[in-house]
């Protein structure tokens, strides 16, 4: 492929982006040593990295919630400097609006871009059908399992029709039978629709399940050790971790976080 072609294929470019936090006494902590990455359009990215390792920070500047301290962020070679529509955030943390319902809350950046009211409509029947939300559109969220309640932040994210969906430990907060659940989900809706994803886990097999590939960091200062692909056959379902291949990933990205978690041990 020729280097024009690559260029054009890129969604997402990370170039030398660092992040330094300052001490209250004037003290430094490099939280992301200089990174580079570059994200295909339609690719599915994990960031696997052991607590501390600057995952969440990459990501949290991806999506402009905060400033390098050096580098730059490119999507569709335009640089990110504060967030934007173009790019769908869901954290770990449920971050639904308590007084709105189901069906306000997927609908409310439709409504912050005056998205026809009819269009809206259309939009949130659509996403209630895909994340099965469907007879739980005037629920509120205290009404709601933390399974749904993050299907429901899932769909308020998808429903902009972003360029890039960004997650931060998405399913990190639920029990492994909902977990599981939703990983299926997500894949589903990511095999059908092949949005670009990049999202921040601490599980190896929810890293390789998920990704075409598994972008695997180091001990802070992080920075990106290795870049792993997942030539696993889609559509996936959860009988794929029980297989040769998929076990063998495992191991291999077992070895890489565990090095990492002992050199932060020794480090810290």
């Amino acid at each position: 492929m020729s280097v024009a072609r690559t260029e054009q294929a890129a969604k997402l470019r990370v170039e030398g982006v660092s992040r330094v936090f300052l001490g209250p006494r004037g003290g430094e902590t490099v939280a992301l040593a200089p990174t580079d990455l570059t994200v295909a359009a339609n690719d599915f990215i994990t960031i696997l990295g052991p607590s501390g390792c600057g995952k969440s920070t990459l990501l949290r500047i991806v999506a402009g919630l905060d400033r390098p301290s050096s580098g730059r962020v490119l999507l569709n070679g335009k640089p990110v400097i504060g967030p934007g529509p173009d790019r769908g955030m869901v954290f770990q943390s449920y971050t639904l609006f308590p007084w709105l319902t189901v069906g306000q809350n997927i609908a409310f950046g439709l409504r912050e871009r005056n998205v026809p009211t009819r269009e809206q409509a259309d939009i949130v029947d659509t996403y209630l059908g895909r994340m099965g939300l469907k007879g739980f559109e005037h629920h509120l969220p205290r009404q709601l399992s933390g399974g749904m309640q993050q299907r429901t932040a899932i769909a308020r994210a998808l429903a902009n029709d972003p360029d890039i969906l960004l997650m931060d430990e998405p399913f990190g907060a639920l029990d492994n039978q909902t977990r599981a659940l939703m990983q299926e989900l997500l894949l589903d809706i990511w095999e059908r629709d092949r949005k670009t994803v990049l999202f921040v886990t601490h599980d190896i097999e929810e890293a390789i399940f998920m990704a075409s590939r598994v972008v695997v960091m180091t001990a802070r200062p992080g920075r990106i050790k290795a870049d792993v692909p997942v030539d696993l056959p889609h559509p996936r379902r959860y009988t794929i971790k029980t297989t040769p291949e998929f076990n063998a990933l495992k191991a291999r990205l077992t070895e890489e976080i565990r090095v990492e978690a002992v050199l932060a041990a020794q480090a810290g």
